[in-house]
Parts: C-alpha cells; sequence; structure tokens
C-alpha cells in the first residue's frame, strides 16, 4: 500500500490527539482505566485482577509493585515517602500476606503490539507500515518518549536505587507506560482506519482506553497498580521539561523531576536558580549545573560583572572571553539584529561560539556550520 496525502493528513491528525493525551495533565479517570485493564486481561486469556491498587506517581507506584512482589521490604531506616506508600497499600486493603503472582506485562502489553504489528505489516507491507509509522508517530516518540518518558525513566531508576536499593529498579522493567504508549497506538489507530478489517484497535483497545485515562501502571496475575497522571508538565518551546521556578513534572503525591532545557537537575538547585550570584556560579564544580546556572542567570549579565574581555568587534558583531574555573572558557559573540522591532531599537543576541574561535565572524560563521571564508552573507535580516 501506498498512502495518499489525505490518508498521511490523516495519521498526523490522530498523532495530534495521542500527543495530547501523552502531555495531558489532572487526575485519571480511574472507572475508565480499570475498564481498560479488565478488558486487556480479558483479551489476553486471564482472571481480571483480584484487587486494584491507585497511587499519586509513578514513584509510588514503582515502590507498590516492589512491596506487592517482595523485591523491597518495610523497615525503619526507608524513607518517609516509602513509609506512606506503605500505608497506602495498607489502607487499599492490601495485607503482607497477600500475594500478586507473577507480572503479566508481556501478556497485556508485549504480545498484543507484536501481535497488531504482524497484522499490520500484512496488511500494508513493509514500505506503507514504514510511511506510516512516519506519519503518524515521528513527532510524538522524539517528544515523548525522548523528552518525556526516558528523562523520567531514568530519574525514577535513580531515585529508587538511592532510596530503596538495586532491588526496587528491576519493577522499572514491568511498567506499562499508559499515558506514554499513545507514541505508538497512534500509528495503530492510523493504520485501523486505514484497514479496519484488520481489528488492530481491537487487539489493543484495553491498552489504547488506559492510555487515555492513566499514568504508568503495573500488571501481575493477581493484582494490578494504576498511577495518576501528573498534575503539572511544563516545556520549552522545542518540547524539553523545563522550568526555573519548580519541578517541571509534579505528581499528587509531591514527586517531581526537576529539569532544565531537558536536562534533569536536583531539585535544590531549581530552588536556588531565582536568587543566583556571580560568585555562587563561579564556585560550582560540576561543569553541567554551571551551565544552567549560566543560562538562568544571563550570559549577558555574567559577562558584564564577571570582567570579560573584549576579544575584536567585525561588522557581525563582538566576540568576548571569559575563563570559567574546572570549564572551557565562555567565548560568546554578541549581535545586534539587522532588522528593528516595531519599536525602532534592535535586539542583542549572544551565540555561545567554541573556545578556538578568533573573531565574531567566525563565531557567526560556526553558527551556521561554515568556515570564516565561506561565510558571505548577501543580505542580513
Amino acid at each position: 500500500m501506498r498512502l495518499t496525502h489525505e490518508q498521511e493528513a490523516m495519521a498526523a491528525a490522530i498523532e495530534d490527539q495521542w500527543l495530547a493525551a501523552a502531555v495531558e495533565t489532572g487526575s485519571a479517570v480511574r472507572e475508565a482505566a480499570e475498564d481498560g485493564v479488565r478488558v486487556l486481561y480479558a483479551r489476553a486469556g486471564l482472571q481480571p485482577p483480584a484487587r486494584v491498587y491507585w497511587f499519586g506517581s509513578p514513584r509510588a507506584g514503582a515502590a507498590a509493585a516492589a512491596l506487592l512482589c517482595g523485591a523491597v521490604k518495610p523497615g525503619p531506616d526507608l524513607p518517609s515517602w516509602f513509609a506512606a506508600v506503605h500505608a497506602d497499600l495498607l489502607r487499599q486493603g492490601w495485607s503482607p500476606q497477600d500475594t500478586v503472582g507473577r507480572s503479566v506485562r508481556r501478556q497485556v502489553r508485549t504480545e498484543p503490539w507484536a501481535q497488531a504489528r504482524r497484522t499490520a505489516l500484512q496488511a500494508l507491507g513493509a514500505d506503507g507500515w514504514a510511511q506510516l509509522s512516519a506519519a503518524s508517530g515521528r513527532r510524538s516518540w522524539g517528544l515523548v518518549m525522548d523528552l518525556i518518558a526516558g528523562r523520567l525513566r531514568a530519574r525514577l531508576g535513580e531515585d529508587l536505587v538511592a532510596d530503596l536499593g538495586t532491588g526496587a529498579r528491576t519493577t522499572l522493567l514491568d511498567a506499562v507506560y499508559g499515558q506514554h504508549d499513545g507514541t505508538w497506538l497512534c500509528t495503530f489507530e492510523a493504520a485501523d482506519r486505514l484497514v479496519p478489517e484488520a481489528g488492530l484497535m481491537h487487539r489493543l483497545g484495553g491498552l489504547a482506553e488506559v492510555a487515555r485515562q492513566a499514568g504508568w501502571w503495573w500488571a501481575f496475575e493477581d493484582a494490578v497498580v494504576l498511577t495518576e497522571r501528573p498534575t503539572l508538565l511544563a516545556r520549552d518551546n522545542v518540547g524539553r521539561l523545563h522550568r526555573g521556578e519548580g519541578a517541571a513534572m509534579e505528581f499528587t503525591d509531591g514527586y517531581g523531576l526537576w529539569a532544565w532545557r531537558g536536562m534533569p537537575i536536583p531539585g535544590d538547585l531549581a530552588a536556588e536558580l531565582p536568587s543566583l550570584t556571580m560568585e555562587r556560579i563561579r564556585s560550582e564544580e560540576n561543569a553541567e549545573i554551571r551551565r544552567v546556572m549560566l543560562e538562568h542567570f544571563g550570559y549577558e549579565r555574567y559577562l558584564r560583572e564577571a570582567g570579560a574581555r573584549r576579544q575584536g568587534t567585525d561588522e557581525t558583531g563582538t566576540l568576548w572571553w571569559l575563563d570559567l574555573p574546572g570549564d572551557e572558557p565562555l567565548v560568546m559573540v554578541e549581535v545586534v539584529n539587522s532588522t528593528p522591532e516595531p519599536d525602532g531599537t534592535s535586539r542583542v543576541y549572544w551565540l555561545r561560539v567554541p573556545p578556538r574561535t578568533r573573531s565574531a565572524r567566525a563565531g557567526v560563521a560556526w553558527t551556521f556550520g561554515l568556515t570564516e571564508e565561506e561565510y558571505q552573507p548577501l543580505i542580513q535580516t
């Protein structure tokens, strides 16, 4: 099959809908999510889970899963947030003597995906499936799995190991990504529109329902752990997790992921950003954290207060140089926009360039991937 422009537009529209679901915030629709779970279990030939537990974040969900399967035991030395998860499990009717059986992630998520993919390939052909995947999944994978879910998974792994030990991190292998599974469900829904007789969304309907209504979750033979979606999700203009005044991703139980332009940062650093000083930035030993500080503080302000050296000026701008302890020098080109703003002023831009740069012109040329000799603009805008 070769997709028409209309079919590609249809696939892109479906991707937009799933993208919206993947970044949606607010309370889960619990009853609908639980219905989706029961559909999944039935289609996998499993009995419905006897118990359903709800938690406020993926961290709490992973900890609850670790408690249920015995990977982590309660103890006095464990952090208070884990004690709260343990108490919440008890409040929801769990007893330490209860058994939940094995993880059934393979039956409810991996195998339905694999079967649906085989069916779609047979119906569309390899080229048609590749074209459809590009039309309906390329943006969402990068925006959600790479920039949000991947960052969350990495931080969860670090936090679980630090607080509970390596056993807790293994529960992430059994996580189903809930709303973030929309990054691949969109392609199957688009395929279902093209070849409805294949019944793709009939097989994946339960997964789709949970993904529309809830966050990450864990499936066992006799129990399921479901979690809430975030209450806040802050991103920059290219979709990276980004916030300078608090967590970029927050959950109802207080768990959060702090990030600056996609880079996870410690929570205490985020609290410190609004009151940064030049001396505090200069004293920071971690080069990556120092760069986050510089971006928040402002390169122009830092260069001015730290006494940067003017290396030269030409028709493209001014080159500035500042040594940074324990890091490569901060070398930037100050560029004045050739097109005035409506009020008659001209905006100034700061471009960070490699330390080897010896002129403003060479720095501007580098931003275009050119050498100083190759950079010969006819008109500047």
